[in-house]
C-alpha cells in the first residue's frame, strides 16, 4: 500500500522541559497523513518572574533553533509557547520578525493565535486557567486587561513547572474549567503548552457553550494557516477549529 507523503510540514519552537506538546500535536494530526510536525528545543526548566526564568526567553537559542527548523523546509514555525503572556505580547511579535528575516520561513506563536481568535470570537469578558505561580498569573491578567479584555474568573495551580506542568491530568484540568465557567466568561484560555487542555476543550464547549482556548490547540490552527493549510481539516479538538 501506498503511503502518504507529509506535504505540509510544520516547525514548532518547543521548552526543551515539555512533553505535551508534541504526543498532542501529533494526536490532533493522527487523521492527516499529508500534515507533519517537526520539533526545535530549547532549555525553559522552570517559569517564574527571577531572571534566571526570564533569561530563558533571550531570543538568541529561540533563532538558533528556528533556523534547524528551517533546514526541514517547513512550511511555517511556530514559538510553542507561552511567555509573552507574562514578558508582553511584544516579545512575540519581535521573536517572529527575528525568526522570518533569519530563514526566510513564515513564522507565529501561540499566543498572538488565541489572542487572534479572541477578535474571530469576539470574546472581550475571558477566563484563565493555567498551573502558574500567582506572580506569573498576575502578570498575566495585568497584560490582558491593558488590551480591554475583562479576566471575569481565574484559576491556577502555583507550580513554578516546567516539566511539571504535565503531571496533572484531564480531570483536573476539567475541574479548573469548570470552575471558571461559573462566571459565564465569552471565551476560557487554557495557557499553558505543557498542560492537558487540548483533550478537555469538546467536554467543557459541550457542557457550558463557552468555546474554549487551548495553548497547543491554537498554535497547531495558526499553523496550519500559516503554512497554508486549512485548519478546518483537523476534527474533534474543539470550536476553535471551526473559526
Amino acid at each position: 500500500m501506498t503511503k502518504t507523503l507529509a506535504t505540509t510540514r510544520l516547525g514548532m519552537l518547543t521548552p526543551s522541559s515539555n512533553t505535551v506538546l508534541e504526543p498532542i500535536t501529533a494526536a490532533m494530526l493522527a487523521d492527516l497523513p499529508d500534515v507533519s510536525a517537526h520539533f526545535a528545543r530549547f532549555r525553559v526548566v522552570k517559569i517564574s518572574m527571577e531572571d534566571d526564568a526570564l533569561g530563558q526567553f533571550t531570543t538568541a537559542p529561540m533563532i538558533e533553533a528556528a533556523e534547524l527548523l528551517a533546514d526541514a523546509k517547513v512550511g511555517s514555525i511556530c514559538w510553542n509557547g507561552t511567555s509573552s503572556g507574562w514578558m508582553g505580547f511584544e516579545t512575540d511579535g519581535a521573536l517572529l520578525a527575528e525568526i522570518e528575516e533569519r530563514t526566510g520561513v513564515p513564522a507565529c506563536s501561540s499566543v498572538l493565535a488565541m489572542n487572534e481568535l479572541l477578535g474571530k470570537l469576539h470574546a472581550r469578558r475571558i477566563a484563565l486557567v493555567t498551573p502558574y505561580l500567582p506572580e506569573i498569573q498576575t502578570r498575566i491578567i495585568a497584560n490582558y486587561t491593558a488590551e480591554g479584555f475583562e479576566i471575569v474568573s481565574e484559576r491556577h495551580l502555583d507550580d513554578p513547572g516546567n516539566y511539571s506542568f504535565a503531571t496533572y491530568d484531564e480531570a483536573q484540568i476539567l475541574d479548573l474549567c469548570r470552575a471558571v465557567a461559573a462566571d459565564k466568561p465569552e471565551a476560557i484560555l487554557i495557557f499553558c503548552t505543557n498542560f492537558r487542555g487540548a483533550g478537555v476543550a469538546e467536554i467543557i464547549e459541550a457542557e457550558t457553550g463557552i468555546p474554549v482556548l487551548d495553548s497547543v490547540s491554537a498554535a497547531l490552527w495558526k499553523s496550519m494557516q500559516v503554512a497554508g493549510d486549512d485548519p478546518r481539516r483537523i476534527r474533534g479538538w474543539g470550536r476553535i477549529f471551526d473559526v
